[in-house]
C-alpha cells in the first residue's frame, strides 16, 4: 500500500463538475493498493495516518495529530501510485491491484480511520476526479507498507 499524505488547509473532490467530498483542515490522502496488500496492511497504514503528529503546536513544533486539531480526511483512490516508468515513455500499472481487490481494501482503510473518530470524505473509486487542495506548509509525506510504515 502506498499513500501520499498532504496536510491541507481545505480540499474538495469533484466528479463530473459536482463536489462529492469536501474537508476543512486535515489530510488529503492519495491511496494506492498493490497485489499483496491485506486488511492488516490497510489497518496499519490507516492507524499510521490517523496518529501522525504533523500539525504545529503553540511552539511551532509538529506535535499535534488530526484529532487534536479536529481535522478531517479526504481520501482518494489512486492506482497511478503504482505506475512503473522504468521502460519507455508510457507507464505500466501491473503493480496496482485489480479493482475487485483494491476497492474493498480502500473502503476498509477509510472505515478504520472513521472508527478512530475522524471524519472521512471520499471520491468515487475508479472515477475521473478533480481534486483541489490548499497544501498547508506545504507538508507532504509518502507512506509505503513495503518500507516499514
Amino acid at each position: 500500500m502506498r499513500i501520499v499524505l498532504q496536510r491541507a488547509a481545505h480540499a474538495q473532490v469533484k466528479v463530473d463538475g459536482d463536489v462529492i467530498g469536501r474537508i476543512r483542515k486535515g489530510y488529503v490522502l492519495l491511496v494506492g493498493i498493490t497485489h499483496d496488500d491485506t486488511k492488516e496492511t490497510a489497518e496499519k497504514l490507516a492507524k499510521k495516518c490517523a496518529e501522525l503528529r504533523i500539525f504545529e503546536d503553540e511552539n511551532g513544533k509538529m506535535n499535534k495529530g488530526l484529532q487534536d486539531v479536529q481535522g478531517e480526511v479526504l481520501s482518494i483512490s489512486q492506482f497511478t501510485l503504482y505506475a512503473d516508468c522504468r521502460r519507455g515513455r508510457r507507464p505500466g500499472f501491473t503493480d496496482a491491484a485489480r479493482p475487485e481487490t483494491a476497492k474493498p481494501l480502500y473502503e476498509y482503510f477509510n472505515q478504520v480511520i472513521e472508527s478512530m473518530g475522524i471524519h472521512v470524505e471520499t471520491g468515487i473509486f475508479g472515477a475521473d476526479m478533480k481534486v483541489e487542495l490548499l497544501n498547508d506548509g506545504p507538508v507532504t509525506i509518502i507512506l509505503d507498507s513495503n518500507e516499514g510504515c
